[in-house]
């Protein structure tokens, strides 16, 4: 069978099980304390498939799936521009790694920041972003983004910072974080095409994306990955099949690659679910990711 032979090639065959028996793939996955679930249906919402959806997870990098929300609320306000250049701070230089490393006075286009987020998950811009937006204080902006988030219907979620660096106050689910992609989808469809980027070249620094869903899964084109010790592998992911698009979050595994293979299993069970016919399969030629979270 073709499709098995591109997963196997992959490693990813048990992804396959999915369309066989679900219930013992995700209890597998739930061994883990950390580990939820989520599929949804984006034009309505619909849950198609839940485990552990509105337990308590801390989100990681997904955080900045909310920081680019409010990116793109601010350029359709005016309150940003594309071509705008900030100015990085101290404070925001200072964060941890994963980040550009760019050193305070040095200055960042929006639109680069946008593409640092998405690729390079960089926590010193998130930063600076959320300095920017919080007029000065990301503490401020992480209190914007969980208002915002409540007035999503985003109920269990609180941001503590825009980068998802450990803070054990900061806190989602499963089900919000989907929503929240489903609202990235739906409210700015012109700039959901930043999280499909595979490559962006800012001068001599080559960022590539994190997420290998991207090159993995035919139809992926999106959102985000996530890792910190204490919320394991996330991400959040969406697909199209003919008509037919799926979200799908996933929390607590115990590397990129159980991730994402249950990430596929997930959509595959999905899709199948909706009832638009047999997978095309997972991409025989995934391009490696460097540092893949």
């Amino acid at each position: 069978m073709q499709f098995a032979r591109a997963l196997r090639r992959l490693g990813l065959l048990a992804a396959t099980t999915v369309l066989f028996n679900l219930p013992g793939l995700a209890q597998a996955q739930i061994g883990s304390a950390r580990y939820a679930a989520v599929v949804i249906e984006p034009n309505s919402g619909n849950v198609l498939f839940g485990a552990n959806a509105d337990a308590p997870r801390h989100p990681a990098s997904l955080t900045k799936m909310m920081t680019l929300y409010m990116v793109f609320d601010a350029l359709r306000a005016g309150r940003l521009e594309l071509d705008q250049r900030l100015e990085m701070t101290e404070t925001a230089a200072s964060r941890p790694p994963s980040k550009l490393g760019l050193p305070p006075g040095r200055t960042i286009t929006v639109e680069n920041a946008i593409y640092a987020l998405v690729t390079k998950s960089a926590n010193d811009v998130a930063a600076l972003l959320g300095e920017t937006l919080g007029a000065g204080s990301e503490a401020r902006f992480a209190q914007m983004m969980t208002l915002r988030a409540r007035a999503m219907g985003m109920t269990s979620t609180t941001f503590r910072n825009a980068s998802g660096l450990p803070d054990v106050e900061q806190i989602t689910t499963a089900h919000d974080m989907a929503t929240l992609g489903r609202r990235l989808l739906h409210d700015f469809p012109e700039r959901y095409h930043y999280f499909g980027t595979r490559t962006h070249r800012m001068g001599s620094i080559a960022l590539r994306n994190h997420n290998r869903m991207l090159d993995e899964y035919e139809g992926v084109d999106g959102i985000k990955t996530g890792y910190i010790n204490d919320s394991g592998f996330n991400i959040v992911t969406s697909a199209r099949r003919s008509n037919v698009r799926l979200v799908v979050a996933v929390f607590g595994g115990s590397s990129w690659v159980e991730r994402d293979r249950h990430a596929a299993a997930l959509l595959e069970r999905g899709f199948s679910q909706m009832g638009v016919g047999e997978s095309r399969g997972l991409m025989a030629s995934a391009a490696p990711a460097a540092a893949a979270t």
